[in-house]
């Protein structure tokens, strides 16, 4: 195929917003974490303080300055319910994500980086894109990334699922190589 390498360009695609959904993911779990553990502990005593005056602020004042935990309270104004939403969101776009990424790697059955036509075709008739070569490989990446797009904004999994199963039900297969490379990108 002439022109734009469409496996290369629709994984940077998919890695880029896998970046995305994973920074989401982990602000969301690190906050419900901190949240929970603010329910788990009751507020220490108030520590004893000595009437000569040292100059500093006393450690309780400064640690609960310090507690936000890089502004929980402020992005979820709504506790831990807020956070709980949130997590459950963030999660469901990280999965969706990981899943496509796996679907494009699977779609390269010969794991060398790119799409034959005949991968190109399946990989497209698998999500009902129209597949015809006359179309140039333009037109396939932007009806690919456009469907992972699509897919990502209504949490499409059922579809995307769909997809994988026509891809198996013709031989394809996830591979040694590609449990590599999702999991790099995982990382």
């Amino acid at each position: 195929m002439n022109g734009i390498d469409v496996f290369a360009q629709l994984t940077q695609h998919i890695k880029r917003q896998a970046d995305t959904d994973k920074q989401a993911f982990a602000v969301a779990s690190q906050c419900m974490t901190w949240f929970y553990h603010q329910l788990r502990h009751k507020p220490a005593p108030p520590a004893v303080q000595h009437i000569a005056w040292n100059g500093r602020w006393p450690q309780a004042i400064a640690e609960s300055q310090g507690d936000d935990a890089a502004g929980c309270r402020t992005k979820y104004p709504g506790g831990i319910d807020a956070v709980r939403t949130d997590f459950q969101r963030t999660q469901a776009f990280l999965s969706l994500t990981l899943t496509f990424y796996e679907f494009a790697l699977v779609g390269d059955g010969d794991d060398n980086s790119s799409y034959s036509a005949r991968e190109l075709h399946d990989i497209l008739a698998a999500l009902n894109l129209a597949a015809e070569p006359s179309l140039g490989p333009d037109v396939h990446l932007q009806s690919l990334t456009a469907q992972f797009d699509s897919l990502h904004e209504t949490r499409g999994m059922e579809a995307l699922m769909t997809g994988m199963g026509k891809l198996y039900d013709q031989g394809y297969r996830v591979t040694t190589a590609d449990k590599a490379h999702l999991n790099r990108v995982m990382e």
